[in-house]
């Protein structure tokens, strides 16, 4: 009696894993389904319980219900791209606890549900780009601890709660360029201590708080063109900790002076930071500098202002020397 018990669970997933191939998609040894661009409005009901991988992408889906994958335990990369997906529902990826790979790109998703992570904590890559996503919540990405690269890209995304990405301990690449961030606030890093990419290209920031990179300790590249920095603080790189990053800073509406010059200076002496575009940087203010290679001008930036010192400095001595000889006239003439 006890080995047919035992015997149960064996002969429960060989009966799932004989399902019949869901109509008008292609299974390959019950391990490979490929429903891709079949037309669906809905995910298949009768897949193979032993699916490795599921491939639903450039269907008609516009949302996920509550339990669409029930039962496939053994799915461990799910393609869901072109989609037309609007609506995660709450529960909607629940039962997918050993997936390894998640591709939501080119959807139409304008949030993720607070439960978006809850059953995906053996997750290592998570594919979000080119949706409409305006805000990561504090929760929806708190259980992807062994999340190792996150594709955020090409989104509308203008905030990002404090602590919404402290549970990606183990992340490597992050990508949020296209979007619309305004600033990187101190806090929105924390926890990312292995993080090796940070790109944030075509954005709209103009600030980057002191301590907002301090947490990247292992940090090789970090991509900051095309946003809206006309200064930027030395103190701000110099809390990077990584042996060694390379910048990407050129297409920014740089303010070209002499505290510019002085931030630049002290970034190319630092030997663990390397700027990368720095002969592409160029001004866009002053008027009379507009276009011009920050290279080519950075020596002339402190000119005006060494001049005007030199002058105030003459001015006091000689008001001092004529007060000296005026009070020594007098002296005499006494």
């Amino acid at each position: 009696m006890l080995a047919v018990l035992s015997a149960l669970p064996l002969a429960v997933a060989l009966l799932g894993a004989s399902k019949p191939c869901p109509r008008n998609c292609q299974c390959y040894d019950s391990d490979l389904v490929d429903c891709r661009a079949r037309g669906l409005a809905h995910v298949p009901h009768s897949l193979p319980h032993g699916t490795w991988l599921l491939d639903l992408g450039l269907n008609s889906l516009a949302e996920l219900r509550r339990h669409s994958f029930s039962g496939l335990w053994s799915l461990r990369v799910l393609v869901l791209s072109d989609s037309g997906i609007q609506l995660l529902q709450p529960q909607a990826l629940f039962f997918l606890s050993f997936l390894e790979k998640l591709d939501l790109s080119h959807n139409k998703l304008p949030a993720l549900p607070s439960d978006f992570s809850h059953s995906l904590s053996s997750l290592r890559e998570l594919h979000l780009d080119h949706n409409r996503l305006q805000h990561l919540g504090s929760s929806s990405l708190e259980r992807l601890e062994n999340l190792e690269k996150l594709d955020l890209s090409h989104n509308r995304i203008q905030s990002i709660e404090l602590g919404a990405l402290r549970g990606l301990s183990r992340l490597r690449r992050l990508y949020l360029q296209a979007n619309q961030l305004a600033a990187l606030q101190e806090g929105t890093l924390t926890r990312l201590q292995g993080l090796e990419v940070l790109l944030l290209g075509q954005n709209h920031i103009s600030k980057i708080e002191t301590e907002a990179l301090a947490p990247l300790h292992s940090l090789s590249l970090l991509g900051l063109e095309r946003n809206r920095l006309e200064h930027l603080k030395f103190k701000s790189l110099l809390n990077l900790r990584a042996p060694s990053t390379h910048l990407q800073l050129s297409a920014n509406p740089w303010m070209c002076d002499c505290d510019l010059h002085r931030v630049f200076s002290k970034v190319l002496r630092v030997r663990r930071l390397h700027v990368d575009d720095y002969e592409n940087i160029t001004c866009h203010a002053p008027l009379q500098l507009a276009g011009a290679h920050l290279a080519w001008v950075d020596g002339q930036l402190c000119m005006a202002e060494t001049a005007t010192v030199l002058v105030i400095t003459v001015t006091v001595l000689v008001t001092v020397i004529a007060a000296i000889v005026m009070a020594e006239r007098n002296r005499k003439k006494n």
